[in-house]
């Protein structure tokens, strides 16, 4: 269903991040893309991403969490997965962004105060980034905050570039919006459905050949646009934007080859996620802890949609105390190795652990949040689990962590499940023509 145009470009409007100079001029092949040079490899195709620290919009906006990722990662994630880029490539100033950046598998490039001021253009940010890095012979700058960027798109572009020839590719989205200017007498108003729209610069990503960059253009040469599908052009500027990409981006979003299996067993753990991790102890020594009904209703919803849900604790908790909680859950506390017993919990329902999704905070969750198919933690985890898992909840442990995460697992599931749905009928309708 993937809904793709492509065409030349005879005339646009300036991009983002590039100096008015003219109009390019149309280039000559040279040597540098393997063209006139016998049996070479292949050009270098490098995917960069510009993150700088300094974003006035929404500080460190490039890192911050939409959907339980970190921004930056969603189109690390479709770029990486394209398996198209010989590199793919971060450029900033700030230590965070760097760490989120090698988190996901991402090198990263030192951008200079020079090239990271406000005043600073995202052209002139590439050309330091190729004047460290020869070996490049083509960019392409996508947009951290263009989160619904699928791995397809980023294929075809590709091609475009080394098979068909463009020295430049940017990325626009139809829309079908009326302008209207000051007339002396009445307009005719076509119907939506009769007029094909208009095509906008979306941002998502500007591909182009290192002597078209060089010589001070993004745009330029044999150039042509790439048309994404409206659900997927989202572009995220200011505060007010980020519900809204949120909501886009769990519809819509690219979330990792693997295709998600049913998830049938849920694995908590108590202390830091079902619970804050205070414990309060009476006068008569007796333990006591507290947990949010919120999380209470998600571990009852889970169970009524066919999921197993476990409670573990490498702590020794009162059993008596967990039971007073009527959760009516299967529950093991003084687990040394929380690994080893979730691992018996699978192979007793005879799952992999792709159907397991788990919700953990502390050190010792690190290998059962690698392994799940599905990983959450609270938005006060330790930093080792919030590097292993694929979900961050914006709710703290104890505070409603479990209910979201239960969510998150019901709307993946949900996706997937239209998923299959689009396509077999896009297999119906390509078996009518």
């Amino acid at each position: 269903m993937d809904s793709v145009e492509k065409g030349a470009a005879t005339s646009v409007s300036n991009p983002r991040g590039r100096p008015s100079r003219g109009r390019p001029p149309k280039l000559q092949r040279n040597s540098r893309g393997g063209q006139g040079r016998g049996v070479e490899k292949p050009p270098h195709l490098a995917a960069l991403i510009l993150a700088r620290g300094g974003s006035k919009g929404i500080p460190l906006k490039n890192i911050k969490h939409l959907a339980g990722v970190p921004l930056i990662g969603w189109v690390l994630r479709a770029a990486l997965d394209s398996g198209v880029f010989q590199s793919v490539w971060v450029s900033t100033d700030h230590d965070e962004i760097e760490n989120v950046a090698k988190q996901f598998g991402a090198q990263v490039h030192r951008r200079s105060s020079e090239a990271s001021k406000d005043s600073s253009t995202s052209l002139d940010a590439i050309i330091e980034f190729l004047n460290y890095h020869n070996e490049v012979d083509i960019v392409g700058n996508i947009q951290a905050t263009s989160p619904c960027l699928h791995p397809t798109d980023l294929q075809k572009v590709a091609e475009m570039i080394r098979e068909e020839g463009y020295d430049s590719v940017f990325s626009v989205v139809r829309r079908h919006q009326f302008r209207w200017g000051e007339i002396q007498k009445g307009a005719k108003r076509p119907r939506r459905q009769d007029w094909d729209g208009e095509l906008y610069e979306n941002g998502s990503f500007y591909f182009a050949k290192r002597h078209l960059i060089e010589m001070g253009y993004l745009q330029g040469g044999k150039m042509a646009y790439y048309e994404m599908r409206a659900e997927h052009s989202v572009d995220i500027d200011v505060d007010i934007d980020w519900p809204i990409a949120e909501q886009r981006v769990l519809r819509f979003g690219y979330f990792g080859k693997e295709k998600l299996k049913e998830i049938k067993l849920f694995v908590c753990n108590i202390d830091g996620c079902l619970t804050n991790g205070h414990i309060y102890v009476s006068g008569d020594q007796k333990e006591i802890i507290s947990y949010d009904v919120k999380d209470a209703i998600g571990i009852s919803l889970l169970k009524k949609s066919g999921i197993e849900v476990r409670l573990i604790s490498e702590r020794a908790c009162s059993k008596q105390t967990l039971s007073s909680l009527k959760l009516d859950c299967k529950m093991e506390v003084s687990v040394p190795d929380k690994l080893a017993v979730v691992d018996e919990w699978r192979k007793e329902m005879g799952l992999c652990w792709k159907e397991v999704a788990y919700l953990g905070n502390e050190v010792s969750d690190e290998e059962c949040l690698k392994k799940a198919g599905l990983s959450g933690v609270p938005a006060d985890a330790c930093a080792a689990a919030q590097k292993a898992v694929g979900y961050i909840c914006k709710s703290y442990g104890g505070r409603g962590a479990l209910r979201e995460f239960a969510e998150h697992v019901f709307l993946l599931m949900e996706k997937d499940h239209y998923l299959e749905i689009d396509h077999s009928l896009s297999q119906i309708f390509s078996k009518c023509k």
